[in-house]
């Protein structure tokens, strides 16, 4: 009797998996995908491939996802996100000038080390899926400008007397993606030409530093008014 009710409390029920494994499931179906992708590129990617890694069913995975395309975006999404989330972060520094170095060097490092290689595999579909190339770039613009706005203003907390001013409300998003283009782009083409990553990194504090003493140069005369 022990053991008949014993088989009877381990019997599951069918029907959906908890939310907590159904997320367990997608984020290993994400985590093989996004591994193999980057290894092998789209086209050399198989379905199959990321069943086996993930480890979970091939229906399954479609049932997460459409196709292996809508898969590649989804991977390529979550990456964005996790780059452009600065929940948390606080600019360290004396000086606005130090604060602006250390938010530099922190979102160019993350870019560098986490975004390249989606970079490279995106750019490689980009004729295949000229759309999601396109999105891939606005959106990564978009969310990183809304984030980086946010931190531009903690970290200066310089009152605009214009509604012209660098920091205004009007201004703040076209502020915060003329930072990002003096310093995030030049190190990710850098990055994505073949520089080497440790060379990068040795040389961003400086680059930083330099590129925003411009970046502020530009900025005074708008105080001033």
């Amino acid at each position: 009797m022990a053991s008949t009710r014993s088989k009877k409390h381990l019997r599951v029920r069918p029907g959906r998996p908890p939310k907590g494994l159904a997320a367990d499931v997608e984020r290993r179906i994400l985590d093989a995908a996004q591994k193999l992708f980057l290894e092998k590129g789209f086209q050399s990617t198989s379905v199959d491939e990321i069943a086996e890694m993930a480890p979970a069913s091939k229906p399954t995975i479609y049932s997460h996802f459409p196709g292996k395309e809508a898969l590649f975006a989804a991977v390529v999404a979550r990456v964005i996100n996790g780059l452009t989330n600065f929940d948390g972060y606080i600019p360290h520094g004396r000086t606005v000038q130090d604060k602006l170095t250390n938010l530099a060097t922190a979102i160019s490092q993350g870019a560098i080390d986490d975004s390249v290689d989606v970079m490279r595999a995106t750019i490689a579909e980009a004729q295949r899926f000229p759309d999601l190339s396109r999105d891939v770039h606005e959106a990564s613009r978009s969310r990183a400008a809304d984030a980086v706005s946010y931190l531009l203003n903690d970290a200066t907390d310089i009152p605009s007397r214009s509604s012209k001013a660098p920091f205004s409300t009007k201004r703040i998003l076209s502020t915060a993606q003329i930072f990002m283009d003096l310093i995030l782009l030049p190190m990710l083409m850098r990055s994505l030409m073949g520089e080497d990553v440790k060379s990068l990194r040795k040389s961003l504090p400086s680059f930083a530093r330099e590129r925003v003493s411009f970046f502020l140069a530009a900025c005074e005369g708008d105080w001033m008014h």
